[in-house]
């Protein structure tokens, strides 16, 4: 299945969407049923359940409160693997997928990933990719994805996977954009947007 699109947000500039999107705390935050995201060593040696316990204590501040410096030092990496334990109601079912994802490239103003995920009855495999556009009013974030998925949720068909993944997306980029305008908003965002462009 291939999926694609652009998501314009208005009145923010390509370095502060950029770090937006660097941000594994925020991803984490705007992904629907992401219960973590966290960086890994050996993608092929994941401990999830002592992740989750890891993870349980409260995420460090996103923008507009953190420190831009601070989210530039935990960004992603090129060649970096994160775990993520991820739950979607798809249909009749709620699978809880176990996935890996590496950032096979990183370079402003584009990102590329791949990964793999599976639970119980269900497995996947995707490859994705964004650019960030500047525009007149704000910028484009210009987003493709394809997706293998096998098992209980393939057996549903795109009628009922497309649906859910339409929805993931316009959760994703609606919570990235409600951030970013709140950045927009503060008083010193010209200054926000002067230390987030020193970092690039």
């Amino acid at each position: 299945m291939e999926f694609d699109g652009t998501f314009t947000i208005e009145d923010v500039s390509t370095e502060e969407v950029w770090l937006a999107l660097s941000d594994p705390v925020l991803i984490k935050q705007s992904l629907p049923g992401c219960q973590f995201l966290t960086r890994v060593e050996d993608p092929d040696d994941v401990d999830f359940d002592a992740l989750g316990e890891a993870d349980a204590e409260d995420d460090p501040p996103t923008l507009p409160e953190a420190d831009p410096e601070d989210i530039s030092e935990r960004a992603f990496v090129e060649g970096g693997h994160y775990a993520a334990l991820m739950q979607l109601g798809v249909g009749s079912v709620k699978p809880s997928f176990r996935t890996v994802i590496t950032i096979d490239e990183r370079e402003f103003p584009s990102m590329n990933a791949s990964g793999e995920g599976s639970a119980s009855d269900s497995s996947f495999e995707m490859s994705s990719g964004m650019t960030l556009v500047d525009t007149d009013e704000g910028v484009d974030i210009e987003w493709e994805a394809e997706a293998d998925v096998f098992g209980k949720v393939a057996q549903m068909g795109q009628r009922v996977i497309n649906p859910v993944a339409n929805r993931v997306v316009n959760r994703f980029f609606g919570s990235v954009e409600d951030r970013l305008t709140e950045v927009a908003e503060e008083d010193d965002s010209e200054g926000l947007r002067d230390r987030v462009r020193n970092l690039l």
